[in-house]
């Protein structure tokens, strides 16, 4: 689970935090919380990396819906917009973080990006809100409508995942940390998690949309 040191009073882990938090339930566990988790947030940034340099950008997006039991994640996009391009020319580096700053909560899912403009797909996850966010050029065809040119979908397939759901709230969190720091040692206050891509292939394979 973590790797670990020779010292002279014997052997410690690297990472005493992980080693504290990390934990590694039931896949169907680890899944499901990690689905609620994005779908309360809703809200994340995704991350790209950009098509004419080695620079990575960050944008907030709002999630439109999931897919395969909730592991792949959507969102709508303009398909003429600079993260579009990102995501077609870098594909496997694509990364979306979410956060819940009340909780400190948090996951992040790397995978596979893919721009989708086909109708049904369209249809499927749209929302009126577009209009707000590609406007109504007048010309009766770039109107913010389904059949609108601009709209399409970002669908991001898992590849991985790591998230931390915080085990008590912010004064037992704080009362943990105090006694931490007074030992020396790491505060045990997260479900630090992770799901690696075997993982989320077997899942994918039994809650296939």
């Amino acid at each position: 689970m973590s790797s670990t040191i020779n010292t002279s009073t014997g052997t410690q882990p690297v990472d005493p935090y992980k080693a504290k938090n990390y934990e590694d339930p039931p896949l169907q566990e680890k899944v499901e919380d990690l689905v609620k988790f994005i779908n309360d947030m809703k809200f994340g940034m995704l991350t790209t990396k950009a098509s004419d340099s080695d620079l990575l950008s960050s944008r907030c997006m709002a999630l439109a819906g999931t897919e395969n039991g909730g592991i792949d994640l959507i969102f709508h996009t303009n398909v003429f917009s600079g993260k579009t391009m990102d995501v077609t020319v870098h594909p496997t580096e694509t990364n979306m973080s979410f956060l819940d700053p009340a909780s400190g909560s948090w996951a992040s899912v790397s995978g596979t990006a893919s721009v989708l403009a086909d109708a049904a797909m369209v249809q499927k996850f749209y929302s009126p809100a577009l209009k707000a966010w590609v406007g109504d050029l007048g010309d009766g065809v770039h109107n913010g409508e389904p059949t609108d040119p601009r709209v399409g979908v970002i669908r991001v397939e898992a590849k991985s995942a790591t998230y931390a759901l915080a085990k008590k709230g912010f004064i037992g969190r704080a009362m943990e940390t105090g006694k931490a720091v007074a030992k020396g040692d790491a505060p045990s206050i997260n479900k630090l998690r992770e799901l690696h891509e075997s993982e989320l292939a077997e899942w994918r394979r039994t809650h296939e949309d």
